[in-house]
């Protein structure tokens, strides 16, 4: 076990920058943009509240959250079918301890903690091969591959999107091709939506649409509502799933017993229909759509591969182009390269192998949030018809611009 390859990277840029180093911290997957004011002031309000709450959660809440999927995503949930806890990394390592299955499949690249998590509750996890040309999206085919291979197997899927590392996602046929799959050989899906509301067009689908039996949608506010410091995540159950949801309600209760109460009260705000969340989100999306489009273009522009931004924030770059110069500088793998990044450009990127790629796949994930996003919200609240022009991104994210630059000088001088 080695510690999260994301906090390990953040802890290196904090300590070059003590150094008197620049540093560009594209690496750190935290939303730019500030909890929005009506959540912070709910916060205010039940600073108050001490007391231990039900172990599945505020009921208001719950039923709030409820009411949220029927409207957003004219899913049938009740406030019976939501489990909260202290973020969805928490809950997603809850459901391994809880749950019996045989193998996690995992896509590849997928988010770095899944299958530490695995390994740490006993499971074992199948990494499967994704394409380049497919957006290294998983493909029903290679799916129904696996299980045909090794057949009578109890299975559990996580399928993130849009995705982290990848920043695209699953469109309508793509996702009813994967539930045909899941729901003939009966593997159960924790659909981690995290940045479903930060689908840069607003229009994120879930695969509960298609396979509602057996999906688990997994979400919460860190990365829509830039509150990843509150520890606040939700997993909402089919009943056909209860048993799951009532055994980890168990394990929760032996855990961490309840989410903060005060953290909980102000969710309850989050969740309801409110004009100025709906705005908060277009101009989230419209700004975070803006940059990535600034960053994907400047990169492909001299030869990097990459699948295009749809949602979340960020990029994974391909630098194969540059394997032979890249190796006669000693560099044969993503991880000695995005030292040798940081250490030469001061520009801080994950590397691929931490997501589940092999170490040669000259893969990164580049996190496209350097910049002041409180300052660029107010600027569009003042003028909510600001124009997003070639030059926005040099205007209003210099260290951005600068990053970027950095690495595609780096990159052409090889």
């Amino acid at each position: 076990m080695k510690p999260s390859a994301t906090l390990a990277i953040n802890e290196l840029s904090v300590k070059l920058i003590t150094e008197g180093k620049e540093v560009y911290r594209l690496g750190f997957g935290q939303s730019p943009f500030p909890v929005p004011d009506i959540i912070v002031e709910a916060l205010k309000r039940h600073a108050h509240q001490k007391d231990y709450l039900p172990v599945q959660g505020l009921l208001p809440l719950r039923q709030v959250v409820a009411q949220f999927f029927n409207r957003t995503y004219h899913l049938p949930v009740g406030a019976e079918n939501v489990l909260v806890g202290p973020g969805s990394k928490e809950l997603i390592y809850n459901f391994q301890v809880a749950a019996s299955f045989d193998e996690l499949l995992l896509p590849s690249p997928s988010w770095v903690s899944y299958e530490p998590q695995a390994l740490l509750s006993g499971h074992k996890a199948i990494w499967l091969e994704t394409q380049e040309a497919d957006g290294y999206k998983l493909k029903a085919k290679t799916l129904l591959d696996h299980c045909s291979k090794h057949p009578g197997k109890k299975r559990v899927i996580i399928l993130n999107y849009p995705s982290n590392p990848l920043g695209n996602t699953y469109n309508e046929l793509e996702l009813k091709d994967l539930a045909d799959v899941l729901r003939q050989e009966e593997i159960v899906v924790i659909a981690d939506e995290i940045y479903g509301e930060v689908h840069h067009e607003g229009r994120h689908q879930t695969i509960a649409k298609y396979y509602p039996e057996g999906t688990i949608i997994s979400t919460g506010l860190s990365k829509w509502a830039g509150a990843g410091g509150w520890r606040f995540g939700i997993f909402v159950f089919p009943m056909a799933l209860d048993h799951i949801r009532r055994a980890m309600a168990v394990v929760a209760s032996e855990t961490f017993t309840s989410v903060s109460a005060p953290i909980q009260y102000a969710a309850i705000e989050a969740y309801k229909e409110d004009e100025s969340l709906q705005t908060y989100l277009k101009h989230s999306r419209r700004i975070l759509k803006a940059v990535g489009h600034y960053v994907y273009g400047e990169l492909t522009k001299i030869g990097v591969a990459m699948p295009r931004p749809e949602g979340g924030f960020y990029l994974y770059p391909n630098f194969g182009k540059w394997s032979m110069q890249l190796e006669s500088k000693g560099i044969k793998n993503s991880e000695e390269l995005c030292t040798v990044l940081l250490n030469e450009t001061g520009v801080a990127l994950l590397p691929g192998m931490a997501f589940g790629h092999p170490p040669e796949y000259l893969t990164a994930r580049l996190s496209y949030v350097d910049f002041d996003g409180k300052r660029l919200l107010d600027q569009f609240l003042e003028n909510p018809n600001l124009e997003v022009d070639p030059m926005f991104v040099p205007n209003n994210c210099p260290k951005i611009e600068k990053a970027i630059k950095n690495l595609t000088t780096w990159l052409t001088s090889l």
